[in-house]
């Protein structure tokens, strides 16, 4: 007697073919550019996405310091980090960071719309954000992925 039922396979790893994307990020809202990203990093742009196994493409970001803030947010908008020290916490501000290192905006934007384990980390890993037009990834021939935010 045969089962009636469907079977659901479950993507391998060992079955993914990654591609490279470059993302232009200039004049782009940082958050509409973000979910996009973290969107082809996860893989749920692929029929075959499957929730426990990494299915998602590389992502290198250029111009990622002129990616821009709507309204205030730019002024208002604060990140906070601890060394878990008593006083110890740092409040910066996003010209602050713009200053000194413009590509952080990018990367912790992402960051915090993948999953928080090892899977996420394992997906983070696959952005490249770059502050200016330039990239060293040339040889993996990126296609340009269209995002209109």
């Amino acid at each position: 007697m045969e089962p009636t039922a469907r079977i659901t396979k479950s993507f391998r790893k060992e079955d993914v073919k990654r591609d490279w994307w470059v993302v232009d990020a200039e004049g782009k809202t940082v958050g509409r550019i973000a979910t996009q990203i973290a969107i082809v990093l996860r893989g749920k742009n692929k029929p075959w996405f499957t929730p426990h196994v990494d299915t998602g493409d590389y992502v290198i970001v250029i111009n990622a310091e002129k990616a821009v803030f709507q309204g205030k947010r730019a002024d208002q908008k604060t990140y906070i980090s601890h060394s878990g020290y008593p006083g110890r916490q740092k409040v910066r501000n996003v010209k602050d960071i713009r200053a000194s290192h413009p590509e952080i905006i990018m990367e912790h934007a992402v960051r915090l719309m993948l999953p928080k384990n090892r899977l996420g980390r394992q997906i983070y890993k696959k952005l490249k954000v770059y502050a200016g037009p330039n990239h060293q990834h040339e040889a993996q021939q990126p296609q340009e992925l269209i995002i209109n935010a």
